[in-house]
């Protein structure tokens, strides 16, 4: 693929160092996000700042999104009775990828929409984190059309070493849940197998590396424990953004009658943290979810 324009909507803090990358690699990028200033480091690298969605996906080959929740994706795809969607603004054959983490029945929605409009949406939601969005490492998981797919794939191996495709439309979404379901019930073993070390005086600061180097070791247990150990409760990814995905999640096993009881409790910590007001915390605040028996 040779330098094209694309668009990149939503420049938070998943979204504006992916979008990084993309500038990086000589791509010309038209840029839109709903508060104009999380733009300004990429303006500073040359992007063109645009003043609506459709504005900044007009004369683009390639749109990327990274929003914040389901009904964001919706809007700004297909639209509202105010305002026009991205796909009507859109070129035929223009490909455009969401990489929010949002709904698959949403997902099969905008791409039944694109299709009309012969336009193409992929969904590709990703896994990695801030650490990943900025070190270019993501897993990055897509359904949809398989050639739209394959023709963006070099966009997609700026932001992740190794971009699959799962499957049709929501596809990409459903490989997300999984991820999300996988990381709940790990984080509920973090966090308990630390409060258990710190109850039994075990040297904590040795005991995070002897433990993740063994088979207990995972990506939730080496970058978050320390964090969890030094109460560092930055955001790398927002509470309120992983309950919403355990809540698609829950409804997505609904439908499938699945009974997923690690997901389920997880979903109602991250409530119980979101109404103490740790929302805008990192997913690592978790211990403080949790009530010390007298």
């Amino acid at each position: 693929m040779g330098k094209v324009t694309v668009a990149w909507i939503g420049t938070g803090i998943m979204g504006a160092p992916m979008c990084a990358h993309i500038c990086a690699a000589g791509h010309r990028l038209r840029v839109y996000n709903r508060t104009p200033e999380k733009a300004q480091p990429l303006l500073d690298l040359g992007a063109t700042w645009c003043n609506s969605p459709a504005e900044a996906a007009r004369d683009a080959s390639v749109v990327f999104t990274m929003l914040g929740y389901p009904e964001d994706v919706e809007q700004v795809y297909i639209g509202t009775m105010s305002q026009r969607g991205l796909i009507d603004a859109v070129a035929p054959r223009t490909v455009c990828i969401d990489m929010t983490t949002s709904s698959p029945e949403i997902a099969r929605r905008v791409d039944s929409h694109a299709r009309q409009h012969q336009v193409f949406c992929l969904d590709a939601p990703v896994s990695g984190g801030m650490a990943g969005a900025q070190a270019g490492s993501l897993a990055i998981m897509a359904g949809g059309d398989a050639q739209a797919f394959s023709h963006v794939r070099p966009l997609l191996r700026l932001l992740g070493p190794d971009p699959l495709h799962m499957g049709p439309a929501g596809s990409g979404q459903h490989a997300k849940m999984a991820n999300q379901i996988l990381i709940a019930s790990t984080m509920m073993g973090v966090t308990e197998a630390l409060e258990y070390a710190r109850s039994k005086n075990l040297p904590i600061e040795r005991l995070i590396p002897l433990l993740g180097s063994g088979a207990a070791g995972s990506w939730s247990w080496n970058n978050l424990a320390p964090r969890m150990y030094t109460a560092d409760y930055a955001a790398g990814f927002y509470v309120k953004h992983f309950l919403k995905d355990l809540r698609i999640a829950l409804q997505e096993a609904r439908r499938s009658r699945l009974e997923l009881p690690g997901l389920a409790q997880a979903a109602v910590l991250y409530e119980r943290l979101e109404q103490m007001g740790y929302g805008d915390s990192g997913t690592q605040v978790l211990p403080k979810a949790y009530t010390r028996a007298e």
